[in-house]
């Protein structure tokens, strides 16, 4: 298993490094270099108005170094320690936290797959005999490449538009999209619309019950808010004002209907041609539109599985943004909190006195600081560019500020009782340096507190980054937050889709890493496999 991630490490720098050179735009492992351009002082200015990602360099050199390690280190025929084995075997005894692991596992690789699974940028475009990939090519495609003219032609296309002009056309031209061709932010949809039920006699149903509302024909079905005429419903019936527009969505057209009838005189045309060819246009039947935020939708091109947003973004895409960003977090804060409380922690407890009393003194300070403030504070005194290209890395280094001190004192627990033993003492005898002692001898010893927090660690992490967001103080709005979702969700109670997916979402996982958490402490339990005499 450990040789198995060295390889993933390998071939994740390898490919990093490949698409960066050629200028591939691959999935998760272009995430140092996209980051280390977009902060200024992660990169090098160049002559030419070109740019050397340093930092997405190093970063990748570093799971390089990391992944051959990993490979070597735990060669061919490399075993765990009996007890280890044995704690392994309890936690795969213990189901719920296996399966949990399992589940974790699927949703990271899911979540790994970034723009090949969810985005709006073509995977593949065929036309006029040539080959473009979009999804992978870091330069950004204007549509006169695939034949768009005018204001269209001079802009990236919509591929989902693309796709169904090429689909609708004779000739071999065609677009291959993600599988949810929406992206977790930045891709508005401006509205959708569900058919209604209606019978010869005009009455229109939903759900069974009379149609009370606004309902209209629209021109295109993709572009439901191009509205050809617009009529309001009550109990069914035709009852109030209609609109008509034309193509170019001018209003040319008005009447008034009463339980289900043309009032008389009420008409006022003022478009071309005969009012009789407008209202026989050939256009949809009648739909009910709706704009953002919008229920579930599964019809006519149009699916949303669970509906749009306020801002109209697709909310199963926005779920698996916010995903993403979680793992993210994670992936970064975990580590680097575990070594800066562990490394500190260690040196506490084995040199103890002054040192020891300094810390602590710190930590108390910095415990009496309240957290809120403080993101407050980085939220209003932070430059608006700064917080866009590094919003995340700013939340993340104010949690480390905070985060790592109770990891500091378990771990200086486990150093004052550990040193005392009689390893330590024969390791000094034989000269062994302070930092073997420290990462050699005290911390193997110690694993079992620091693989027991982990889970909990990720948890309080999901929980912060929500709850912040919430509250408004997390991440700017180009970053797709499960806490966003909750507050949209709440001011838009009408629109109880958006609160019970970012709700079930967010416990789901939760209940699946704190599964883990508790096999894992169960697993490493020390009572487990000792025995009193």
């Amino acid at each position: 298993m450990l040789r198995l991630i060295g390889r993933l490490f390998l071939l994740g720098s390898l490919l990093g490094a490949l698409g960066e050179w050629l200028e591939i735009e691959f999935p998760t492992v272009r995430f140092p270099f996209t980051l280390s351009r977009e902060i200024g002082f992660l990169h090098f200015d160049l002559e030419g108005g070109g740019v050397f990602p340093w930092f997405g360099w190093l970063v990748t050199i570093l799971f390089l170094v990391l992944g051959f390690f990993t490979e070597r280190m735990f060669v061919k025929g490399f075993s765990f320690t009996p007890i280890t084995l044995r704690r392994i075997e309890r936690f795969k005894s213990i189901k719920r936290g296996y399966y949990s692991l399992i589940v974790i596992f699927v949703l990271a690789t899911v979540a790994s797959l970034d723009h090949l699974l969810v985005g709006h940028e073509a995977l593949f475009v065929k036309y006029d005999g040539n080959w473009h990939w979009p999804a992978f090519s870091r330069a950004t495609e204007k549509g006169k490449v695939f034949g768009l003219q005018g204001d269209d032609g001079e802009s990236p296309p919509n591929y989902r538009d693309l796709q169904r002009q090429f689909a609708g056309r004779e000739g071999d031209d065609w677009v291959m999209m993600p599988l949810l061709p929406y992206a977790p932010t930045g891709d508005t949809i401006t509205a959708v619309s569900t058919k209604l039920k209606v019978s010869q006699d005009g009455f229109a149903k939903v759900g069974g019950q009379p149609f009370s509302g606004l309902a209209a024909k629209v021109y295109e079905l993709t572009q439901p808010e191009r509205m050809h005429l617009r009529f309001r419903f009550r109990d069914g019936r035709k009852d109030g004002p209609v609109d008509g527009w034309d193509e170019k969505r001018n209003r040319i057209y008005g009447a008034d209907y009463s339980k289900g009838k043309l009032v008389v005189g009420s008409e006022s045309w003022n478009g071309k041609g005969e009012l009789k060819t407008f209202l026989d246009q050939n256009s949809s039947g009648l739909r009910q539109v709706h704009f953002p935020p919008s229920p579930p939708t599964f019809e006519d091109g149009q699916t949303h599985i669970l509906g749009t947003s306020s801002k109209g973004y697709d909310v199963l895409a926005y779920l698996f943004g916010g995903l993403q960003v979680n793992f993210k977090a994670a992936l970064v804060y975990i580590p680097l909190v575990y070594a800066l409380g562990i490394s500190i922690g260690l040196l506490m407890g084995f040199f103890g006195g002054a040192f020891d009393l300094i810390i602590q003194r710190l930590i108390e300070i910095l415990s009496n600081i309240p957290f809120l403030f403080v993101v407050m504070i980085a939220s209003t005194a932070i430059p608006e560019g700064l917080k866009e290209t590094a919003g995340l890395w700013i939340i993340i280094a104010i949690l480390l500020l905070f985060g790592w001190m109770g990891m500091t004192y378990l771990m200086r627990t486990a150093a004052l009782k550990e040193k005392a033993r009689d390893y330590i003492a024969a390791s000094r005898v034989i000269g062994a340096s302070t930092p073997r002692i420290l990462f050699r001898h005290l911390l193997p010893n110690s694993i079992a507190i620091i693989v027991t927090l982990v889970p909990f660690s990720i948890s309080s992490l999901v929980l912060a980054l929500t709850s912040l967001d919430y509250l408004g103080f997390g991440l700017p709005a180009k970053y797709a937050t499960w806490g966003q979702l909750l507050r949209d969700g709440l001011d838009n109670l009408s629109s109880p889709w958006l609160v019970t997916s970012a709700f079930l979402v967010l416990v789901g996982l939760l209940i699946l890493i704190t599964f883990v958490g508790e096999a894992v402490r169960e697993a490493f339990d020390p009572k487990k496999f000792s025995y009193y005499r």
